[in-house]
Parts: C-alpha cells; sequence; structure tokens
C-alpha cells in the first residue's frame, strides 16, 4: 500500500461544509497541518474531493 504526506495549504473558510468535513476526516486541523496516511479507495476518494486545498506528496 502507497503511503502520502498530505498538508493543508489553503485556508477552509470558503469551503463547503462537506469539504470542511472531508478535511476532519483526513485528520487535517489548521493551514500547513500535515498528516500520513496509505492510500486505499476511500482515502483517495477523499483526497481528490479537496485536491485545491491540499498538497500531497508520496513517502
Amino acid at each position: 500500500m502507497a503511503k502520502v504526506k498530505i498538508t493543508l495549504v489553503r485556508s477552509k473558510n470558503g469551503a463547503t461544509e462537506r469539504q470542511i468535513s472531508t478535511l476532519k476526516s483526513l485528520g487535517l486541523r489548521r493551514i500547513n497541518h500535515t498528516v500520513e496516511r496509505d492510500v486505499d479507495q476511500v482515502t483517495g476518494g477523499m483526497i481528490e474531493k479537496v485536491r485545491h486545498l491540499i498538497r500531497v506528496e508520496e513517502i
């Protein structure tokens, strides 16, 4: 399974409630907060929904 490093790089102020919930599910709380996740179908889908707010790097 691939691992990725996900960093919140844009504010969630203009985001919809659903996008904010997705960020919370990923574990991202504030700008420049970084988490590491295994990529599966669920996580990949969440990343795609908030792609404009985050930066993703493969580990």
